[in-house]
């Protein structure tokens, strides 16, 4: 399969959220209190939200940037690349990277919504509606501008189970597959997978068929950090912390409770899978000493991985070569735009290497680069446009006029203060 012949569906993208993001979505009695930009001195925005800011970090908005200008220094919508924040800006950034559809995580909310979450603790009332008005406007205005070019992902209320079970039904009306939680909720604050605390929001997914999503981070409060240790030490470890999810939920019986649900890793890579999967099998086996019940997997304790996970990756070569213990039903690739991770605007020929590397068949590129991800999120590739007109190459011929030169942070500055001017 040639690059230009790919369908490429990215299951992790991140969206900058605009700053007008509440103002259709929130009851104008609340809108005095709605998260809102500020301008600190440093003149970078921040989101604040019951006198609590949040900012975005360099790292999070590099797309085009020079690798040299890379930091975890606060960044404004000035020197981000406008794809960041802007849909229109964005389907261009996927057309021209042959990207056909895409999940975006929050960012200001926290990748589940706990940066929200703790922000609003001082008013639960206020943040279950700010919440639920996140999520129209992820729905409608984001994923809605653009009619199938998105997957709409969700986020919860999660100090309150019962308002969570609430607003999953009411996103399923809406047309949503997909929930973002914590991938170790007591690494936040939040009861562990251990209780029967979560139960009701399980049964909620499994009655609505939709699917969870455990980004990488909510566990990085696990970690010890070394005195002195750079920040490479937690972005080297950040994927294999994804393993410690699928332990929690597979050892803690989750699954024989619940054995229609569904967890993608996202952003944890499948480079521990194998490893994982492994000792998986040989400790039921080795230990049934300790009457250890994970649920009928109608077959190996591994299987019951295949079944019930997504596996999510942007770069793993060495780990695709081992696709057929990880399970070729459960990769799917992922872009990261606009993080530091990702490869835009040349991620399908990052991934085709890869592919070339692992010599993986066609059917199989299919799997992983679209079919895998679409069947876990109820997602219709082709629903809008037959394959020949959803592939990299009839997307990047739509893309012609996108800039995809490496842009220093000042020159979009200079763009940005010229677009305010012209617009003034």
């Amino acid at each position: 399969m040639r690059v230009e012949d790919m369908v490429l569906v990215s299951i992790d993208d991140h969206v900058i959220e605009p700053a007008d993001l509440f103002a259709q979505h929130l009851p104008a009695k609340y809108r005095d209190r709605a998260p809102k930009i500020v301008s600190g001195d440093d003149g970078v925005e921040r989101w604040l939200y019951l006198d609590t800011e949040t900012g975005s970090f360099g790292l999070n908005a590099v797309a085009s940037w020079p690798r040299a200008e890379w930091g975890m220094d606060p960044v404004g919508f000035a020197e981000m690349r406008p794809g960041a924040y802007d849909v229109t800006q964005r389907v261009g950034d996927m057309d021209a990277n042959g990207v056909l559809a895409s999940m975006c995580f929050p960012s200001f909310p926290g990748f589940n919504g706990m940066n929200l979450i703790r922000s609003g603790a001082g008013d639960t009332d206020l943040t279950r509606v700010v919440i639920s008005a996140y999520n129209d406007w992820h729905i409608e205005e984001w994923c809605g501008a653009s009619p199938g070019r998105f997957i709409a992902l969700g986020i919860l209320p999660l100090f309150d189970v019962e308002a969570s079970v609430e607003e999953i039904h009411r996103l399923a009306k809406l047309g949503c597959t997909a929930v973002s939680l914590p991938e170790t909720p007591h690494g936040v604050g939040l009861p562990s997978f251990f209780t029967d605390h979560w139960d009701p929001v399980f049964s909620a997914l499994c009655d609505t068929d939709m699917a969870i999503c455990m980004h990488i981070g909510g566990s990085f409060g696990l970690i010890t950090h070394p005195g002195g240790a750079p920040i490479d030490h937690l972005i080297m470890l950040a994927p294999q912390l994804s393993a410690l999810s699928a332990n929690d939920l597979i050892i803690s019986g989750t699954f024989r409770r619940f054995p229609a649900l569904r967890v993608a890793l996202s952003e944890g890579g499948i480079g521990w899978i194998p490893f994982y999967l492994d000792r998986l099998d040989r400790h039921v086996v080795n230990h049934q000493w300790t009457g250890l019940d994970i649920g009928d997997a109608g077959g190996s304790p591994s299987d019951l991985f295949r079944r019930n996970f997504l596996g999510c990756f942007i770069t793993d070569p060495s780990s695709l070569r081992l696709l057929d213990r990880i399970g070729e039903d459960v990769v799917a690739w992922e872009c990261d735009y606009p993080h530091s991770d990702s490869f835009w605007p040349r991620s399908p020929e990052m991934l085709r290497a890869e592919l070339a590397g692992a010599e993986v068949s066609d059917a199989q590129i299919d799997k992983i680069t679209h079919a895998n991800a679409s069947r876990f999120f109820r997602f219709d590739p082709f629903e809008r446009w037959p394959r020949h007109q959803a592939t990299v190459g009839a997307l990047r011929a739509r893309a012609t006029d996108v800039d995809t030169a490496v842009t220093p942070r000042a020159e979009y500055r200079r763009r940005y203060k010229a677009a305010v001017a012209s617009s003034s």
